[in-house]
């Protein structure tokens, strides 16, 4: 789980590490269940409707954010303005580095034609690249896995492949993450993704 580094977190309610948000929650507990509710809810409209238009660009990621929580945290869709860490390990990018660093990865993602002409061996490959430099990021407080694999769902839909995230088991996302980026090996994540991807029918390509 990612965490602040900062002594004054000022998303944070109390000591106790419960974020500030919209539903009136004080504990971990109660947050983490109005959280899932709420963001379900705004999956399935989602899914239903083009309420966050595929910009393709820093704008898309925030929107996304922005339509999954704005019902839980009044910053949804904003940037994150403190500095964070896995847990007791590496720091995520510098909060003040976040737009510029994510204009680089939406420019590269743009010059390779946002993945799509691609066999499923390349496509997976680049997809593990993207997916550990915008997890590096991490743009946002709360969030940021889910509005990932939200994101990289619709760019993979555009190329032509399903991402089904249900096959990835427990933390292993999070833990072949971690050692993509630590350690410098994008296999364990490769492997991971590739158990997701399944050819979206050609009748049904956008």
């Amino acid at each position: 789980m990612a965490s602040s580094s900062s002594i004054e977190d000022p998303y944070l309610t109390s000591p106790d590490g419960v974020l500030r948000n919209l539903v009136g929650a004080d504990s971990y507990q109660a947050l983490a269940k109005a959280e899932a509710d709420l963001f379900h809810a705004r999956v399935v409209q989602l899914r239903d409707h083009e309420l966050v238009e595929p910009t393709r660009d820093a704008w898309e990621i925030r929107g996304l954010h922005r339509h999954l929580f704005q019902d839980v945290y009044d910053w949804a869709g904003e940037y994150r303005t403190i500095n964070m860490r896995r847990g007791s390990g590496q720091f995520f990018a510098p909060s003040s580095h976040i737009p510029f660093l994510i204009d680089n990865v939406m420019s590269e993602l743009a010059n390779r034609n946002h993945l799509k002409d691609l066999e499923k061996e390349e496509f997976i490959d680049s997809l593990a690249k993207f997916y550990d430099e915008l997890n590096h990021i991490h743009p946002f407080r709360e969030g940021n896995g889910r509005v990932q694999r939200t994101y990289w769902s619709r760019i993979a839909f555009s190329a032509g492949w399903y991402l089904v995230w249900q096959p990835i088991q427990g933390n292993e996302l999070n833990e072949t993450s971690r050692i993509a980026r630590e350690d410098l090996n994008l296999e364990p994540l490769r492997r991971a993704l590739d158990k997701c991807v399944t050819a979206v029918p050609p009748v049904l390509r956008t």
